[in-house]
């Protein structure tokens, strides 16, 4: 059963794929594999970096500084915006995790709003869909 929690939804192993609702490239196999062995590389990479990071801070502050900062991380992480016309920035979280100063093509090319084919989101839908009381995208893909 596909549970509400943003434009991506996780899916249980028996339930069978909605083409039409979630893509062709949205399968289980899809989301347990990296898109590319680089990416893997990458993920690996600055998850190491964050470990070691870790350990000098708990070297220099103590261990009740990183529980501190894991804890505003959850809690920044799911403040987002209810559905609608403006899109959810999370710029607390990524000024904390020091994303803010990464810029990726995915910032300024192949931007929603700037497709032909966008359809405003319903923001009552959305809310449901985000609550678990109705099933599918909180946005719809297609006219």
């Amino acid at each position: 059963m596909a549970s509400g929690g943003g434009p991506m939804t996780k899916k249980e192993l028996g339930e069978t794929h909605d083409v039409l609702r979630f893509g062709v490239n949205d399968s289980v196999r899809g989301d347990l594999a990296p898109a590319h062995p680089v990416q893997a590389t990458i993920h690996k990479e600055n998850k190491f970096w964050e470990e070691k990071k870790k350990f000098g801070t708990e070297a220099i502050y103590g261990s009740a500084f990183n529980i501190r900062r894991d804890l505003d991380a959850q809690i920044l992480s799911r403040f987002q915006r209810p559905p609608g016309a403006l899109p959810s920035s999370m710029l607390g979280y990524e000024a904390m995790t020091g994303s803010l100063d990464d810029f990726g093509f995915e910032d300024y090319l192949n931007l929603p709003q700037d497709s032909d084919s966008l359809r405003i989101p319903d923001m009552h839908h959305g809310m449901e869909v985000r609550l678990g009381l109705s099933k599918g995208p909180i946005c719809p893909s297609f006219n």
